[in-house]
């Protein structure tokens, strides 16, 4: 199974945002991250799950820990409502962030993915990663990011 730690951030909201994730299998590690220049926290959330499960091939087994809310309830219970309701809210109103809540929903589809909400800042080495990966992005900064063998990850996770 793969584990990815997933995280967004945004300086101000709205503002210039980034995300950022950990995807962690039996012997590598690969950390990803991007930027928006005018973007939300919860876009930036969405699109840190979205960006870790295009790495992820049809059929792997997977697990993404995040730390938002927003993430977990949207595509674990609040989604059925709206697939149901044409993409509308409980005030009949269009739901925020559809494109990318589709986009995700696609996703999930192919993949079978385990959500596991993790406490923000409480030094869980994955989540910290992905939220040092994400806020750096959001400063405008490019953080160096990891791609290889688990063996050579100077990282604990």
């Amino acid at each position: 199974m793969l584990t990815i730690y997933t995280d967004g951030a945004c300086k101000g909201n709205p503002g210039p945002g980034g995300w950022g994730m950990v995807l962690k299998s039996v012997d590598r590690v690969l950390e990803r991250g991007g930027r928006e220049d005018a973007t939300t926290n919860n876009r930036m959330e969405l699109l840190a799950a979205i960006e870790a499960l295009t790495q992820v091939q049809p059929g792997m087994r997977t697990c993404i820990c995040s730390d938002s809310k927003y993430v977990m309830q949207g595509i674990q219970e609040w989604i059925i409502g709206w697939k149901r309701n044409g993409w509308r809210n409980a005030a009949g109103k269009p739901v925020a962030n559809q494109d990318l809540w589709q986009r995700l929903d696609g996703l999930v589809t192919r993949t079978p993915v385990t959500w596991k909400y993790v406490a923000a800042h409480t030094g869980i080495p994955g989540n910290e990663r992905a939220d040092a990966i994400a806020s750096a992005f959001a400063l405008g900064q490019m953080p160096a990011l990891y791609d290889g063998p688990l063996s050579g990850y100077s990282r604990q996770l």
